[in-house]
């Protein structure tokens, strides 16, 4: 009996060992020059791991990846990568075609040669810190990057941890899509360029937000094409260079250009504002050779509200609202 008993228990040991990793978790523990990366086997065929025990940690999320081992707490089966300890000279690179979370659980990372986070990933990227820890961020030179945090697909701010964030190259953190912050202490405390750049539209919902010594605009928002959507419900979809702001407290001190500058609307609608509210600017590439009220539109609007005609209106940026309500932005 007590054989049988030790057999059982050794298996469990053997199974179930101290220190296993959840499932679709891939975990990164930096220590100076190396990285030590743990896969969870669910997902071991699905995440390639091309920088060996490099710091300059390189990961492939195979493109055949769609999720897997749905939970409560995780219902897209996405990959969440766990990242923590400290390097002077590493960074932390990732490719693929589905949505992921980046969880920075007490990471000091420098990259001398160009962003501390490369994420070249189109879809929906939760980057979060976890509850109770401090990470900080240091990008070094390399004008072939945007930012300290270079993030390609729609980007989710989250976690109710604190990010420090430095860019000495472009911009703080810049997204080639949406961005929205939630819960988040986020401190930019250096950029060469903006602080905060993203595109199709900004969304801060709460959290505290200090962004300081921007050399360009402390935040600045584009379209990411070249025809607005308007606001559409619940943000989807949407691409119209609007700033929002419902909720949480935003600090901008030590800017060199705009405190926010954006292709489409700026709106408070909630929060606490540190910062001059008159010190941004409305700016549009958008241009067209000729205008044309559509026939669709009900009404033909300059920015200060002010309704107009066509052949009233100066060179500038003007909203015609539509019988089917959407907004549309246009150049004359």
């Amino acid at each position: 009996m007590k054989k049988t008993l030790f057999s059982i228990l050794a298996l469990a040991a053997f199974t179930l060992p101290i220190g296993a990793i959840d499932n679709n978790t891939v975990e990164v523990v930096y220590n100076g020059t190396t990285a030590t990366i743990t896969v969870a086997p669910n997902i071991s065929s699905y995440v390639t791991v091309q920088s060996g025990t490099s710091s300059h940690v390189k990961l492939v999320q195979d493109a055949s990846f769609a999720g897997v081992d749905k939970t409560v707490d995780n219902e897209d089966g996405e990959i969440i990568y766990v990242l923590s300890g400290t390097s002077t000279d590493g960074e932390f690179y990732m490719e693929g075609a589905f949505k992921a979370t980046v969880e920075l659980s007490g990471l000091t990372l420098t990259n001398p040669g160009g962003p501390a986070l490369n994420i070249q990933d189109g879809k929906r990227i939760s980057l979060s810190a976890k509850k109770g820890t401090t990470s900080t961020l240091t990008d070094g030179a390399n004008e072939a990057y945007n930012g300290c945090i270079h993030i390609k697909g729609h980007t989710k701010l989250k976690g109710k941890g604190t990010l420090n964030v430095a860019g000495r190259s472009k911009h703080g953190i810049y997204s080639k899509e949406y961005l929205e912050v939630k819960n988040l202490t986020l401190n930019i405390t250096a950029a060469e360029k903006d602080g905060l750049h993203c595109k199709e539209y900004f969304l801060m919902e709460s959290g505290t937000v200090s962004i300081t010594g921007a050399q360009d605009d402390a935040i600045q928002v584009e379209l990411g094409g070249t025809t607005s959507t308007g606001t559409t419900t619940n943000h989807e979809d949407e691409d119209s260079g609007n700033f929002y702001m419902t909720g949480g407290t935003l600090t901008l001190t030590g800017y060199q250009g705009q405190a926010i500058k954006a292709d489409g609307t700026i709106t408070y609608s909630g929060g606490k504002q540190n910062f001059d509210t008159a010190n941004t600017k409305i700016y549009a590439d958008v241009q067209s050779s000729t205008f044309h009220l559509s026939p669709a539109a009900t009404a033909f609007y300059d920015l200060q509200g002010r309704k107009t005609t066509e052949s009233q209106a100066a060179k500038g940026l003007y909203i015609m609202k539509a019988q089917d309500g959407k907004t549309i932005k246009r150049m004359k």
